[in-house]
């Protein structure tokens, strides 16, 4: 049994706890999902829970982790650059546990995943495999090893939606314990049956770690029910203990009143009169040891994303945004789809779906190409590496900033502060931030740029599963066009008045 007790991290320059005093053991058949906003310390924790070393550089930590003589299988959230430069083949061959292999082996974790086995000698770089081809690679590896505990980090990113469908029967078969961090929605309802939720309450300053042995929906359910029967709890406390201290003011008042009348004439009536000031008092303080023991007010962190300006977003309906005529789509000279069309007009919510390596952020990147530069217009593009936009070196503020000015600094302070970035966060340098917190830098920047077009590669995928609704509420209320590609099943049926699958023939109307 794998087993934690008293977690507590510290991140070093902030000197910030993260996660204070978690206890959990897992066990065969455990499915655990760590949720929590973004920064809360979720992909630290599972990082040290593999290898101590990896969060050395930035965290501390005390407690005990009991995993001795375990196997663990660990997925990171991301590549490194050096691993991303790697040829296919180098990257497997780096790999233990492909080197002990044999074909037959290989060859079936390769058909676990859906990859031809012979990608596993492929001379291209890693970096040219969809964000999908690279999890399935990366899943298949873990597993030749046999691990005896799985510690995945969204391992659902980028996956297409076949391939989420073969993840959730994956995790739901798996026979060893699972911790695993994920931002879709509908792979926590159907696999979770554990919940690990951190948070950060009273504006990032204080952690609290909730440990449910119950599945996702009913956590959400129960969670809220729950701090729904507080409020009313509460309410009805303090509205009864308002009214006490209503009838108590009157008493005193009253009491105050005859004493400034009777005491100075009346010696035996003033001291009467003091007796009862006591008396009166003594139950004033009654009263206050009393509101020391009603029910607080419920706690949580709330998941809070500045709305779009109507005025500034809108978009004419009727109005084309896009014409494309595209007779091939080609990737590294490789066609991968023919004959595309795609005709956008008005505040259209396009979303484009389609098996991994199908071209999708290629076509999106294309797209982003032809209409970033266009004046009649203003378009923001999100792509799907961060990277891409983010420059790794400046600060939340000097990206939301980029004049300088006084009042744009304060603006963008209040922005961030308004999305409960702390202010040492708001000076860390980007790539310092996680992968959520960058995210949102980016629905700020585009926010603050009035755009009216939002062109979006996976926008919901680095958001908890408790922000991504306040995500989707806001871009299904965006005034203006969005072409977007995603694997987020919620956001495909909420966001989205039209999806379409890339496929070799050309885009294709799903229902």
């Amino acid at each position: 049994m794998f087993q934690v007790k008293d977690l507590t991290i510290l991140h070093k320059k902030d000197l910030t706890t993260l996660v204070e005093g978690l206890s959990f053991s897992l066990a065969p058949g455990d499915r655990a999902a760590i949720i929590g906003e973004e920064g809360n310390g979720k992909s630290t924790v599972l990082k040290l829970l593999y290898e101590p070393a990896r969060v050395e550089a930035y965290a501390e930590w005390t407690g005990t982790i009991m995993d001795k003589g375990l196997r663990k299988g660990y997925l990171a959230q991301e590549l490194t650059p050096q691993e991303l430069a790697q040829s296919v083949g180098a990257f497997c061959q780096a790999s233990p546990a492909f080197e002990r292999a044999d074909p037959k082996a290989l060859d079936r974790a390769a058909r676990g995943v859906g990859l031809d086995a012979a990608l596993f000698w492929d001379e291209r770089p890693v970096s040219t495999l969809s964000g999908g081809e690279r999890v399935k690679l990366r899943l298949a590896l873990l597993m030749l090893d046999a691990p005896d505990i799985l510690l995945l980090d969204e391992p659902s990113n980028d996956l297409d939606l076949d391939t989420l469908n073969w993840l959730e029967g994956f995790l739901l078969k798996c026979k060893v314990p699972v911790l695993y961090i994920s931002h879709d929605e509908t792979l926590l309802r159907q696999t979770a049956n554990r919940v690990i939720h951190l948070e950060r309450l009273r504006r990032r300053t204080m952690p609290r770690c909730t440990v449910a042995n119950i599945g996702y929906a009913q956590y959400v359910e129960e969670r809220l029910s729950g701090f729904a029967r507080q409020e009313q709890q509460a309410r009805k406390e303090r509205a009864e203990f308002d009214a006490k201290m209503e009838k108590y003011r009157q008493i005193r008042d009253k009491v105050e009143h005859q004493q400034a009348i009777i005491s100075r004439g009346n010696p035996a009536g003033g001291r009467l009169l003091k007796k009862k000031m006591h008396a009166v008092l003594s139950t004033g303080r009654r009263f206050e040891r009393e509101k020391e023991n009603m029910t607080e007010l419920p706690e949580w962190e709330e998941a809070i994303l500045t709305a779009f300006d109507d005025r500034r977003s809108a978009f004419p309906a009727g109005k084309s945004v896009l014409r494309l005529e595209l007779p091939a789509l080609l990737a590294g000279g490789q066609v991968l789809a023919q004959n595309v069309r795609l005709h956008v007009t008005g505040p259209e919510h396009i979303a484009i779906v389609g098996t991994n390596g199908a071209g999708k952020s290629t076509l999106l990147k294309q797209i982003a190409d032809m209409l970033l530069p266009r004046a009649d217009l203003r378009a923001a593009y999100m792509p799907q590496d961060y990277a891409d936009s983010l420059l790794a070196d400046k600060t939340p503020v000097e990206l939301l900033a980029p004049s300088g000015n006084r009042e744009e600094v304060t603006q963008a302070r209040t922005l961030l502060g308004n999305m409960k970035y702390k202010a040492e966060e708001m000076e860390h340098p980007a790539r310092a931030l996680s992968g959520g917190q960058r995210a949102k830098l980016l629905f700020l920047s585009m926010i603050r740029s009035g755009a009216n077009v939002l062109i979006l590669d996976e926008p919901t995928r680095n958001f908890s599963p408790l922000s991504a609704p306040v995500i989707r509420s806001v871009l299904k209320n965006f005034p203006g066009a969005i072409l977007s590609v995603s694997h987020d099943r919620l956001y495909l049926k909420e966001v989205c008045t039209r999806v379409l699958e890339l496929t070799p023939e050309g885009l294709k109307e799903r229902a």
